[in-house]
């Protein structure tokens, strides 16, 4: 009698705790090759397409698209066909399951109590208190200690999983405008492939909102899915009615009609439910609450003076070198510290992490070796970091490991920022918004381009002085003509 063999969760990047199931190329029963594509997986991340790692049947799967499933815990179930080709024992499938017997058994422990009650274990998690998973795009991951089901949410009048509205936004398809398949209105990932494959499908758009994404109008098909999601208003008391005032002032103006608590209480029903962190949003959360607890954050501002400047220049490509340059001036910024043992790595290159914002929430690619790239081969870096967090296409492995960041928040607004710097790195640098300033010269006056600059350094790593002369050191680089 042939054997099962049971494949777990690998870590699909540094210390992912969990992904979702987007969809399975396989359902059981199928039969599957070596390396065949067995299901795409999400993560906080990318989209990863996951290989069996064996020749046979598919004799069970871990759950259905939307499910969340630890890393290390049981994603499938094989019956091995001797006939086919298989990998070696031991053999490398590609994706890192982490330390040895250690990590095992700990996913053992993990696996055995969900596969009894998921809903026990998931509940015990919320009742004892927040998951164990922490870090983000930006920093370092744990496991979490339980298998649980993403629940579909309504946003703008659209009910779906967060796989699907990933999937919706990687083919651009408006699911205000997807006829939904699912159970109570549910947008399916189904339903999403229907409308990108046949436009002609999808619902008449909705009036008052533009074309495009899923808006604050609604069409008859969609607010039937979000009529019964609204509590209607309860009835006012004796109390309440007593207190009631007339709709209309003196000057003919709408005034309020219930008391403040009654008012706050309708307020509050209207301004929808409150709902749970997920994905990216819930690790940078975490990420940035450790690092307040953990950094000693000191921060010097001043502005760099681009008059000399010739011609238009790639700002953000200028930053990049005038850091690199400050780096070399004073190594003890471009550094990771360790809190616990009280030591500090200084870096030879530099890899600069950029911050880059998204409607997911924040990621942290690295521009690796910066200090070894011209200004055009900055730009082609940050181009393609850009679009691959776009694309959701990044290597994990991009997201971890910079020895000092950037964030470049002022193409929005803003002049001085207290950005934070997030453990091992010792330093960011926060570039503000242009600006054209009245600058005391020899004989008089000028109006000069400025860029604020904002340095953000942990205290406990370096001192003032030299994070002054970090400083000093990029103010003067960017102040060059080239």
């Amino acid at each position: 009698m042939s054997q099962s063999k049971t494949f777990h969760l690998p870590d699909l990047g540094e210390g992912l705790p969990d992904a979702t199931i987007v969809e399975w190329f396989v359902k059981v029963g199928d039969s599957i090759g070596l390396d065949e594509p067995l299901v795409s997986m999400e993560t906080a991340k990318a989209v990863v397409e996951v290989p069996s790692p064996v020749s046979g049947k598919v004799l069970q799967l871990a759950g259905d698209a939307g499910a969340v499933i630890v890393t290390g815990a049981m994603l499938a179930v094989f019956e091995p066909d001797p006939a086919r080709p298989q990998r070696a024992e031991g053999h490398d499938t590609g994706h890192s399951h982490g330390g040895g017997g250690g990590h095992a058994a700990a996913a053992a422990a993990v696996v055995q109590p969900v596969a009894a009650a998921p809903v026990a274990a998931t509940a015990a998690a919320d009742a004892g208190g927040e998951r164990d998973d922490a870090g983000t795009v930006v920093g370092a991951m744990q496991s979490s200690n339980a298998v649980h089901n993403e629940q579909a949410v309504s946003v703008g009048g659209v009910k779906a999983m967060p796989a699907v509205r990933a999937l919706a936004k990687k083919l651009g398809v408006d699911l205000v405008r997807v006829r939904a398949s699912g159970a109570d209105g549910t947008v399916s990932l189904a339903d999403v492939k229907q409308a990108a494959a046949d436009p002609a499908a999808l619902l008449p758009s909705p009036s008052g909102r533009g074309a495009g994404g899923e808006g604050a109008g609604a069409s008859t098909a969609t607010g039937s899915r979000t009529a019964s999601a609204v509590p209607s208003p309860q009835p006012l008391s004796h109390q309440e009615k007593g207190s009631e005032r007339t709709p209309m002032s003196a000057a003919g103006k709408p005034m309020r009609t219930r008391p403040p608590g009654a008012a706050a209480a309708a307020d509050a029903v209207a301004s929808g439910q409150p709902e749970q962190l997920k994905g990216v949003r819930r690790n940078m959360a975490r990420v940035m609450a450790d690092a307040h607890a953990k950094v000693v954050p000191t921060t010097l501002v001043d502005d760099a003076d681009l008059h000399a400047w010739i011609g238009k220049q790639d700002i953000t490509a200028r930053l990049i070198r005038a850091i690199v340059t400050a780096c070399r001036t004073v190594p003890a910024l471009n550094a990771w510290f360790d809190g616990e043992a009280l030591a500090v790595t200084r870096h030879p290159q530099v890899d600069v992490g950029i911050a880059v914002d998204t409607d997911d929430g924040l990621f942290v690619p690295a521009l690796r070796n910066a200090d070894m790239l011209d200004a055009r081969g900055i730009r082609e870096g940050i181009n393609r970091l850009r679009m691959q967090v776009e694309d959701r296409s990044l290597p994990a492995s991009e997201l971890s490991g910079y020895t000092i960041s950037l964030s470049n928040f002022g193409m929005f607004a803003g002049r001085y920022a207290t950005p934070v710097v997030v453990p091992p790195c010792v330093a960011i640098v926060g570039a503000g918004k242009l600006s054209h300033d009245v600058v005391a010269v020899i004989g008089g006056i000028e109006v000069h381009r400025r860029l604020p600059i904002s340095l953000t350094f942990d205290h406990r790593a370096a001192t003032g002085g030299e994070a002054a002369r970090f400083l000093k050191a990029l103010l003067d680089d960017m102040a060059l003509p080239l």
